[in-house]
């Protein structure tokens, strides 16, 4: 499996758009268009296509966890949790 593959199946199972991806992958301070995004998305035989490498498939996994866990807390700061009786 290919890391095209997995940014694809990542996509279809999160429903995520091209705008989606890109607010993520800022997440991390990685910038990429998406004509660039849409490269990873063609064909293997198409003439357009890209292979996704390492680097923008780890942006995006880190970014995905920001996006859905929130960023994390800033030394020293401490997340508060209610306690329910």
């Amino acid at each position: 499996m290919t890391n095209n593959d997995i940014l694809k199946k990542l996509r279809v199972a999160l429903k995520l758009r091209d705008d989606d991806i890109v607010k993520i992958l800022e997440l991390v301070d990685f910038r990429i268009s998406k004509s660039e995004l849409g490269a990873f998305f063609r064909r293997e035989d198409h003439p357009k296509y890209m292979e996704c490498g390492d680097q923008i498939l780890r942006n995006f996994l880190n970014g995905l966890v920001i996006h859905l866990r929130g960023p994390l807390p800033k030394k020293g700061e401490h997340k508060t949790q209610k306690k329910s009786n």
